[in-house]
């Protein structure tokens, strides 16, 4: 078995502080974004025991009034990139054209999606446990141009 070099040893020292202080300055500083020196609170809060739960998902509308499921499969973009950037999509619903063309891109026989929206399903929690009942919350929706 080989020892380390003086060297190799500094380097392994410098990288490990390195990375302990990423993670210290991202656990009082960072935010989700930060990832992986960040907090990321998914995995560090919950909701109250008895708050609904949100269901993010994204859903279109085509030309023939069917409803379309935009998930990633059909569109190639992350329900957690959705989510991370809902806000964008509330300031400006336009936003959503991006799926539109993402989804026929990948669909070019497809009827032509006429509306995209995100939409919030509110699962029913009732002491920590789900009730099986829902509503859905239509939060961002976009419309094309005819």
């Amino acid at each position: 078995m080989e020892t380390l070099t003086t060297r190799g040893r500094a380097t392994r020292l410098a990288a490990t502080a390195l990375g302990l202080a990423l993670l210290l300055a991202g656990t009082v500083r960072g935010t989700d974004d930060h990832f992986p020196f960040g907090p990321f609170r998914m995995y560090s809060t919950s909701n109250p025991p008895n708050s609904p739960a949100p269901d993010t998902r994204v859903e279109g509308v085509d030309s023939t009034g069917a409803v379309v499921d935009l998930g990633e499969g059909a569109t190639g973009i992350r329900r957690a990139e959705i989510e991370g950037q809902q806000g964008r999509y509330a300031a400006d619903p336009a936003l959503l054209s991006e799926v539109a063309d993402a989804y026929t891109e990948r669909h070019p026989g497809a009827a032509e999606l006429v509306e995209v929206r995100i939409v919030v399903r509110w699962h029913g929690i009732r002491d920590g446990r789900p009730t099986g009942r829902w509503s859905d919350e239509t939060v961002v929706a976009w419309r094309a141009d005819r």
